[in-house]
């Protein structure tokens, strides 16, 4: 092997190391939202440039998880409870219309990736591993975009799923501790069946149940744990 080679090879696996650590701690509230990132002291605690840290912080910007501001400073990415009414919104249509796409195209093929991420959120359950389990929660639903056959909605959805995963790791605790373990795991075995059976109104009609359910949970949450008042109408009824 050439020694060009191995430093591009270390270059490369240079700015994905920066980005998953970094993905991985603001998903875990580790980074707070808000916190600053500089890049020196980044390059400074990865022991390397500043080129492979910026080029992580650009691949975390494409996924709305930083935010760079006016004087060219980086941040992590706020969560904006004001905005969210607008964001569970944009949820509920973005998480219907997959699941209806799914339930009217889906191939074997696809039930079988579906069945395999459910498997792989009710094994991260088991673990208590919240990160493991936002993460999984977020690959079982875009199984189920995925095999909704329209790239476009699929992408719309991921971004949605992208910003929710913070808001759905900050009370995950909240959840096992009212649902007395329950965790999601039922009401995704609900819409796969749906999407097996091809019937999409019902599918339809668990998509928009299961936004609602992680609205009332995290409105619940919020009410719980901070004096900010988190008024919010409730969703329509699916139909």
């Amino acid at each position: 092997m050439s020694e060009g080679t191995e430093v591009k090879r270390a270059k490369g696996a240079g700015w994905k190391n920066v980005y998953k650590t970094l993905r991985n701690e603001i998903l875990s509230l580790k980074l707070q939202p808000g916190q600053l990132l500089d890049e020196m002291s980044l390059a400074e605690r990865f022991e390397m440039s500043r080129s492979p840290v910026r080029e992580a912080l650009i691949r975390l910007s494409g996924e709305d998880l930083v935010v760079t501001l006016a004087n060219r400073s980086t941040i992590v990415a706020p969560i904006e409870v004001a905005t969210f009414p607008k964001y569970v919104e944009a949820l509920d249509i973005a998480q219907r219309m997959n699941t209806r796409l799914a339930a009217e195209l889906r191939t074997d093929a696809d039930l079988k990736i579906i069945a395999r991420r459910q498997k792989d959120f009710e094994a991260a359950v088991k673990s208590g591993d919240h990160l493991q389990m936002s993460e999984a929660n977020k690959q079982f639903h875009m199984s189920i975009a995925n095999a909704g056959k329209n790239s476009y909605l699929a992408s719309f959805y991921e971004r949605l799923l992208n910003e929710g995963q913070r808001m759905l790791h900050l009370h995950f605790e909240y959840i096992e501790r009212t649902h007395e373990g329950y965790l999601l795991t039922d009401e995704h075995q609900l819409m796969f069946e749906a999407i097996k059976a091809k019937d999409v109104e019902k599918a339809d009609e668990l998509a928009h149940a299961h936004t609602r359910q992680f609205q009332s949970n995290f409105i619940d949450f919020m009410r719980e744990n901070y004096t900010t008042d988190v008024s919010l109408s409730p969703m329509r009824a699916a139909g």
